[in-house]
């Protein structure tokens, strides 16, 4: 409850100020924050600790600086980002903070900023400045209290949007006299982040007013062709609904970031694992041998005396503090900059996404090109297995033009010769001449001439039918360039609709809030608009409810047609509902969206009752809902059937192609959309997921929960046949399939038995399965919104039938059901899902799903802004998948595989160095190598692998879906990989270790100087090692450009420079402040001797001869099908052999891309706008106004990249200097790998 102008009043409510603050730092809290907030992630928490227990002597014997670089470099890394971030933040805070707004103060404006505007106030807004707060419009400069808005920074939309003032306010206009003595009260909902609803009541002068959210300004929208309007606040601040909805979203994890946290745990375990053996090994030498050597060690302090504890007590203590030592020691095995250098190289395979050029959709202003909108996903883009996708404006451009209709039980639309065969419109067939109507459209086109001249001779049915399609929508005109009329819809469907009536003579010219204005064959023609009963997901129909110029009461109502058809009179023809019906399906069946329409006559009296009950539900804060739904429910019925449209939504480009290809790759594809069984279906065989050798195609359609189940069970039944009889028996000629209808009710069973004499085409292909499923021979189900609450129900059941098909299609689903589909087969198959739309309603199941995929379209850009990757078209998801998502999988993987073993490699030879130094946790490495090995030597390498490779290039990747298989297997990467891995690098440890310590042991110079010193063995084992992780990263790259080049080579020439420098240029006390002093000119006493060349030689061909082998036997008796792809293009042969021929796990077949016929169907479908209509706001005063400006938009196409190669488009390969390498072709060969992996 809030009063205007009355601030002592309001105070009391304690409501939030004006001023927002996104960020999360200042100079004082920043480094505390800022630090605490990285440590609570547990490696940063065991490095400290460690770092901690490396400032004790006694149990320290490496430096604490080894610890202490890579733990500042991580948390530094981290903590710019951080504060990088948040300094925008500041910016973007201050920036709003101070945009400045007139408020109205003791009867003056006064000019304030944002951050001083409080609830209750009263402030002044001019065109093109953004509103300050969440607003109840009182007055505006428009006629009727119109206010116009962009709301792009809500929604991300750019269209115009209106808003209207109460009746009660609108007359207050800008007298500030008025204004100032405005004591009006509001009584509304709590602040919530609902953008589309908003329920409150002003009470002013002893009237009461309903407030709805077409009377709302929302903070963050701005004012558009509107020279002034004023505004009370009622949200301020954090509880605007824009703030309300910048909440944090759930954060996504990858199913590599899950399998890796559970590594790191493995890790530590081992890590103690190896600590426990080194300290238990270590007291067994204790009591045989150290405890005679007590008195030299740093730790007698700490151990108490042997003569009066005894030797035992002794033993353990000095065991206890070892262990403390090997974990300080060891503690490299816990990659302390693997997190870094992840978030890096999925910084940069981001980077790609947004830079490759062919997925650049141009489409006039509108031009978009692909974004990754996080970088924590790019990886799962290769694993994905289920692909959840809406339909319109999805698969389909969401631009609508009506194609055919259906009055009075008559067809119309088709062209037919004098015999009355329909003959095929193509391109040359010359369309109606409309010229005799000055606001035709010369883009609209229709071809059936019976359709214009039963509109001319007036026939009543007909007349009807127009007069439905130009009174009975939310549409708002505007005057364009030179005057012309332009249409404002709200979804594409009224469009069309409306713009095929104003074609045929009966044109909507203008509206105010309590009438409508069409032109009937040039004859001006006034209804007075007495309530609308607008569309929203659960009516699926929208009425209007006129006064005739006779004066007679009509309601005309549009809909779906099931809504439609159930509350037809019983009255109506039966013969007129039969024949509806039919060409309803008839229109579904070439792929049409359906609207049926239907009119009555209202008694005056019962109008008058009703309405007064309509006002009194309006006033409802309560019930509002449930009210408004049971009156709308009650005039709603006893309709007059007067027939249908049909309107058309082609496909978009590229989408049958992209399918085909996404089912070769072994990725299941649901369609979730609102539309109509047979309209889905339909579209589903144009787009190729379905196709006409399918075996069953199931259609699950019960009313009731048993009838549910009795079709779920049927349907299990018939996998059991197909099961037991794979081959196809089918008695039919070549050519025709089974196909099994499940149906609810014996009628429709009728009508499906019927339809499938006729349409027996109606299956899917049968093919080898994929290993996402088992063998169920080809089915596919479709199953409709009711029937589909019912199932989920049935979780288990429901899902294991599912994801034995191959297809499944639901329909007449609401935006909830979609977030549920997705959600069930997220929590219970282990598989990584990604949803698609470009609506509103597909935000839930978007978020829902493990990866978010957005589509700009004509829906607005609520879909992107939820989304995780947006693309301008459905065409580029092939690209996303199948090269990006597809590298960003095997350079992750790659990366991770080599990381793990350049560490084990590296830490372990500390452990075998144990059993040489009586188990005392002595260093076999300089601790300044240490320090530096994972920041200086292996780092930028491994990165630039990480962001650069590729095993075969974009348009191989593409030509070949199978290539994608191995991530949806999870091959490149899972336990048996790593523990491969570890066992690499645990082999290189024991090589890197033994060799030098054998070749060094025992050996003199020319004058009898020993040459095995520690010093000596520790850099020619370093050495070593950096020469063999370079060599070994060399033969993961598979695609070498410079910059791989530079940093492998760079980094080994870096090492030897920073060995000269540090141990033979720095000053010996340096060297001793730092731990090193005993390896003072170690670098030329080592290469000075044999020794030293001979076991750097012996290390690498004991280490690198059997890897090169091992992948040259692997390439010569078991290739994978990249490496097949590799080798003949190496050889330039271009045949490469088809998949089948190639052993690969996943056995995936091509399949067909084209349909070979076309069926027909008996249902239809139609699906409106899923947000909620303008019918309010209509009736409120709101009225379109002419934009300053009007810009034809220019049909979309996508840039040819036809003549760039793929160094040119793609950033990675842009540096490119060469083809991939002779090192590529055995490559992806590794010791780790199991036989049928695809590429590493």
């Amino acid at each position: 409850r809030l009063r205007a102008g009355d601030q002592q009043f309001n105070q009391q409510f304690k409501f939030a100020n004006n001023i927002i603050k996104t960020s999360k730092y200042n100079l004082l809290t920043f480094i505390p924050v800022n630090l605490f907030e990285q440590f609570q992630r547990i490696a940063n928490a065991y490095f400290l600790i460690l770092l901690v227990l490396q400032f004790i002597p006694q149990i320290s014997s490496v430096s604490w600086f080894t610890t202490l670089f890579p733990l500042v470099f991580v948390l530094t890394f981290t903590a710019v980002k951080d504060a990088y971030d948040d300094v925008q933040r500041h910016i973007s805070d201050r920036s709003v903070n101070n945009r400045k707004s007139f408020v109205v103060r003791n009867g003056q404006l006064v000019e304030e900023p944002w951050s001083k505007v409080v609830v209750g106030d009263v402030i002044r807004m001019t065109n093109n400045q953004f509103v300050a707060a969440d607003l109840l419009l009182l007055s505006s400069s428009e006629p009727h209290g119109i206010a116009y808005i962009e709301t792009k920074e809500l929604d991300g939309e750019t269209n115009l949007k209106t808003r209207a003032a109460l009746a009660e306010t609108e007359p207050i206009g800008d007298r500030l006299d008025a204004i100032a003595a405005f004591n009006g009260e509001i009584l509304c909902e709590a602040p919530n982040n609902k953008l589309d609803k908003f329920q409150g009541q002003l009470q002013w002068q002893q009237k009461t007013s309903p407030i709805t959210n077409e009377n709302i300004l929302l903070r963050g929208c701005i004012l558009k062709n509107t020279r002034w309007g004023y505004g009370l606040v009622i949200f301020a601040g954090k509880d605007s609904k824009l703030m309300r909805n910048s909440g944090k979203t759930t954060f996504k994890r990858t199913s590599l970031d899950r399998f890796l946290n559970i590594l790191i745990i493995g890790i530590v375990v081992l890590l103690l694992l190896l600590c426990l053996i080194c300290c238990s090994l270590c007291g067994v030498w204790q009591w045989f041998i150290g405890r005679y050597f007590t008195d030299f060690l740093p730790w007698e302090s700490w151990v108490p005396d042997p003569a009066t504890a005894g030797p035992a007590a002794s033993i353990a203590i000095i065991s206890l503090l070892n262990f403390f030592s090997y974990i300080i020691l060891l503690n490299t095995l816990v990659p302390i900059s693997l997190y870094v250098s992840v978030e890096v190289i999925r910084f940069v395979h981001s980077m790609w996404i947004n830079f490759d050029i062919r997925m650049y959709f141009e489409n006039g202003e509108n031009s978009v090109g692909a974004q990754a909108r996080t970088t924590t996903l790019n990886e799962e883009l290769g694993q994905v297995q289920y692909i959840f996708s809406d339909k319109t404006g999805t698969l389909t451009r969401n631009v609508m033009t009506f194609n055919k209709a259906s009055i009075n039980g008559v067809s119309y639309g088709d062209l037919r010769d004098p015999r009355g065969n329909i003959v095929e419109i193509t391109e040359r067939t010359p369309t109606l001449d409309f010229s005799f109507n000055p606001h035709f459209e010369p883009t609209f086109n229709f071809y059936d001439q019976s359709l214009l001249d039963a509109t001319t001779n007036k026939i009543p049915e007909v007349r009807e039918f127009w007069l439905i399609l130009s009174l009975c929508h939310t549409v708002m005109p505007e005057r364009g360039e030179k005057g012309a009329l332009v249409y404002q819809a709200q979804s594409p469907d009224e469009a069309a609709l409306t713009s095929a009536a104003r074609n045929f003579g009966f044109v909507f010219s203008s509206r105010t809030p309590t009438s409508i204005t069409i032109r009937e064959n040039e004859e001006e023609v006034t209804y007075e608009v007495l309530c609308i009963l607008d569309f929203n997901n659960e009516r699926k129909r929208m009425s209007v409810v006129l006064r005739t110029p006779d004066g007679r009461i009509k309601l005309y109502c549009k809909g779906a047609d099931m809504m439609v058809m159930a509350r037809l009179s019983p009255r109506t023809s039966s013969i007129l509902r039969d024949s509806t019906v039919s060409h309803m399906d008839e229109f579904a069946a070439i792929g049409l969206r359906t609207l049926c329409l239907a009119y009555k006559d209202i008694d005056e009296q019962y109008f008058e009752e009703w309405n007064k009950r309509q006002k009194e539900a309006v006033l409802d804060m309560v019930n509002r809902e449930k009210r408004l739904d049971e009156l709308y429910e009650e005039i709603e019925s006893d309709l007059i059937l007067v027939g249908a449209t049909a309107i058309e939504d082609k496909l978009q480009e590229g989408v049958p192609e992209t399918i085909a290809r996404l089912k070769q790759a072994g990725i299941r594809i649901w369609v979730l959309t609102g539309d109509k069984t047979e309209t889905a279906i339909n579209i589903a065989y144009s787009c190729n997921l379905l196709s006409d050798g399918m075996k069953h195609t199931v259609v699950i359609d019960g009313t009731k929960d048993e009838e549910v189940v009795a079709q779920l069970d049927d349907m299990e039944k018939l996998f059991s046949e197909v099961k037991n009889n794979p081959i196809d028996n089918s008695k039919g000629p070549k050519g025709t399939v089974n196909v099994a209808y499940i149906h609810g009710d014996e009628e429709a069973g009728a009508r499906q038995a019927a339809t499938e004499e006729n349409n027996n085409d109606f299956g899917i292909i049968e093919e080898t399965p994929s290993p996402l499923a088992k063998s169920s021979g080809k089915v596919a189900m479709v199953i409709n919104g009711d029937s589909l609450g019912y199932a989920l129900k049935l979780e288990q059941t429901f899902l294991e039938l599912a994801c034995e098909c191959d297809v499944v299609i639901c329909c007449r689903v609401t935006p909830l059901q979609k977030a549920e589909v997705v959600d069930l087969v997220k929590k219970n198959r282990k598989a990584v899902t990604l949803a698609i739309g470009d609506g509103a309603n597909d935000v839930s199941m978007i978020k829902k799903a493990h990866i978010g995929v957005g589509i700009s379209g004509q829906e607005g850009m609520q879909a992107v802004l939820s989304s995780d990757f947006s693309i301008g078209q459905f065409k580029y998801l092939e690209r996303l998948l199948l090269v990006h998502g597809r590298w960003s999988y095997l350079r992750m993987c790659t990366f991770m595989r080599y990381f793990f073993y350049k560490n084990f490699a590296f830490t372990l030879t500390h452990f075998w160095f144990a059993f040489f130094c009586g188990f005392s946790a002595q260093s076999v490495i300089d601790q300044l190598c240490i320090a530096t090995y994972n920041l200086v030597f292996t780092s930028l390498p491994v990165i630039a692998m990480g962001v650069l490779d590729q095993d075969v290039d974009d348009e191989t990747s593409i030509k070949h879906p199978q290539l994608y298989s191995p991530g949806q297997l999870n091959r490149l990467f899972n336990l048996r990989v790593f523990l491969y891995s570890i066992l690499h690098g645990t082999i290189s440890s024991l090589v890197l270790f033994f060799v030098p310590y054998g070749a060094l042991y025992g050996g003199t110079t020319m004058n009898g100087k020993d040459v095995g010193d520690l010093p000596v063995l520790q850099f020619t084992i370093f050495t070593a090692l950096i020469i063999v992780v370079s060599a070994q990263i060399s033969l993961e790259t598979s695609y070498w450009t410079w910059i791989n080049h530079f940093f492998l080579w760079a980094s080994v020439a870096v090492y030897f420079l920073f060995s000269f420098v540090v141990f033979e240029v720095l000053p010996v006390s340096l060297l001793d402040k730092m731990g090193s002093a005993n390896s003072r000119g170690v670098v030329f006493r080592s290469m000075q001797t044999p020794h030293f060349w001979f076991s750097i030689l012996l290390v690498c061909i004991v280490l690198l001869l059997p890897v090169v082998c091992n992948r040259f036997l692997w390439l010569t008796i078991r290739p994978s099908f990249s490496d097949k792809l590799r080798m003949k293009k190496k050889t330039d042969v271009t045949d490469i052999p088809p998949e089948d021929e190639i052993e690969l796990k996943s056995y995936i077949r091509r399949l067909s891309s084209t349909r070979k016929s076309q069926r027909g169907s008996v249902r239809s479908g139609y699906s409106f706008s899923h947000s909620q209509g303008y019918g309010d706001l209509i009736l409120k005063g709101t009225l379109f106004k002419n934009p300053a400006e009007t810009v034809a938009g220019k049909e979309g196409r996508s840039i040819s990249a036809g003549r760039l190669s793929p160094v040119q488009e793609l950033s990675p390969a842009a540096f490119a200097e060469e083809e991939p390498s002779s090192s590529a072709a055995f490559a992806t060969f590794d010791p780790h790998d199991p036989p049928e992996r695809s590429s590493h």
